[in-house]
């Protein structure tokens, strides 16, 4: 795992399967701090998307964790 700088912030990168990803968290913190990101996973899209990315990608999904998460968003009504 590396780093960057941009604009005195550091930015950590992932190494995968020699791929290298940036972290989005660490930018997003430079900018607006806590809160952007808060109010970026509060919206109905953007779960949707982590949702589907998940389903796809990671093997070990919890898919009942995700259905709490959901409900909690009030995403089940969709």
């Amino acid at each position: 795992m590396g780093k960057i700088v941009v604009h005195n912030t550091e930015i950590n990168i992932s190494r995968i399967n020699d791929e290298d990803y940036l972290c989005l968290t660490d930018m997003l913190k430079a900018k607006d701090g806590d809160f952007f990101i808060t109010d970026w996973l509060r919206n109905r899209n953007t779960l949707e998307y982590i949702g589907i990315w998940e389903k796809i990608y990671n093997p070990n999904f919890n898919y009942g964790e995700f259905a709490t998460i959901k409900s909690q968003s009030g995403l089940n009504k969709l």
